[in-house]
């Protein structure tokens, strides 16, 4: 099973996967790593500060690896797992948290724009759900990481036990709000 681990910068994508890493059942691929370790790009941008993708490249990769296991889950943990998995969690974080953890990494300014005009705006939820079969939401703003990784370990489990429709509600997409200027959850 492949399942992608998305989000926007700084939402926690890497720290959960971290976590969920020390489950033998689960095999972790850092796209971002491995896309730059591989040379799975087209060009860098040095305005943005960023590697372009070349998502052919990275797909065929993507299967090779996955073809390769040994039936462990294979999480795909990126802001780009979505156009890659059939299946996503989508990780949140209110626009001020990500701020303040995007600042920590030493982001430039309108790197840490760029990042909170796109987690605004539901910009990878929405192509999630565009491109994807089953998608998932977890807000991470003010939880803990353990907290965050044992929501998606039940998601995962429900999905390998072929009991997500159950869960659904409690992950349905679209549940978290911004435009408040401080999230609210929609019922």
């Amino acid at each position: 099973m492949l399942i992608g681990l998305t989000g926007t910068p700084g939402t926690g994508k890497s720290s959960v996967s971290e976590i969920l890493e020390t489950n033998p059942g689960y095999n972790i691929i850092h796209l971002n790593e491995l896309i730059k370790k591989e040379n799975l790009y087209k060009e860098v941008d040095e305005n943005r500060d960023s590697f372009v993708a070349d998502m052919d490249k990275i797909s065929r990769r993507v299967s090779e690896i996955f073809e390769e296991k040994d039936g462990r889950v294979t999480i795909l943990e990126s802001h780009l797992a979505h156009y890659i998995t059939d299946t996503v969690v989508v990780l949140r974080a209110s626009p001020e948290e990500l701020e303040k953890r995007l600042t920590s990494r030493g982001y430039s300014s309108g790197k840490i724009q760029e990042n909170k005009d796109a987690e605004e705006l539901d910009i990878i939820l929405f192509e999630s759900v565009e491109w994807c079969d089953r998608v998932f939401e977890v807000d991470t703003t003010s939880r803990s990481l353990n907290d965050v990784a044992s929501d998606v370990n039940e998601i995962i489990t429900a999905l390998i036990n072929d009991y997500a429709e159950q869960i659904t509600s409690k992950y349905k997409p679209g549940s978290v709000d911004w435009t408040s200027g401080w999230y609210n959850e929609v019922s």
